[in-house]
């Protein structure tokens, strides 16, 4: 072969070199595409699934929240006899059982949040304890110092609330 039929051949292969390197990435970037477009289409399908079962979930935790509010929980507990300490352990196992009824729903909202409602909880309990501590002599009055002491802080309850309101407006 002579270098004018080498030149010669290497014309009639660049064309079609080209040709065969612009169609492999134009393909590679179309087969990218509609990767994309059918991991966007199956994540729409599967949030349009669960994006009612995490609401719900949002909604039972801000109502065990609300239901555990120091105000709430001793208007709807009331004592069954005037020992301070018998109201003390119903209103957290009230508190416990409400928590254990709502354990499950912890999976459809993330750790930060699932803690901060740990933690309302947890203080909302021991702020009935403190106020067991006290001076009362009876269930009546300890509830009173319950709810006075529920007065002068912020109660947890709000703030966890809060911080659930802040997350679910994210979902969106």
């Amino acid at each position: 072969m002579t270098s004018d039929q080498i030149f010669q051949l290497f014309a009639y292969l660049l064309p079609s070199i080209v040709t065969g390197v612009i169609a492999f990435y134009f393909f590679r970037l179309h087969t990218k595409n509609e990767e994309g477009r059918r991991r966007f289409l199956l994540h729409k399908d599967s949030q349009k699934d669960t994006l009612p079962i995490r609401l719900q979930a949002y909604e039972r935790m801000a109502l065990f929240l609300e239901r555990i509010s120091i105000p709430s929980l001793v208007v709807r507990v009331a004592p069954t006899n005037q020992d301070k300490n018998a109201y003390e352990a119903l209103l957290t196992k009230s508190i416990e059982t409400e928590f254990e009824h709502n354990l499950s729903q912890q999976i459809y909202m993330s750790d930060e949040c699932w803690n901060i409602i740990k933690a309302a909880k947890n203080a909302t309990v021991q702020m009935i304890r403190k106020a067991a501590m006290s001076e009362a002599e009876t269930a009546d009055k300890l509830r009173e110092d319950i709810l006075n002491e529920s007065m002068e802080k912020s109660s947890p309850s709000t703030t966890a609330l809060s911080f659930v309101k802040k997350e679910l407006g994210e979902l969106w």
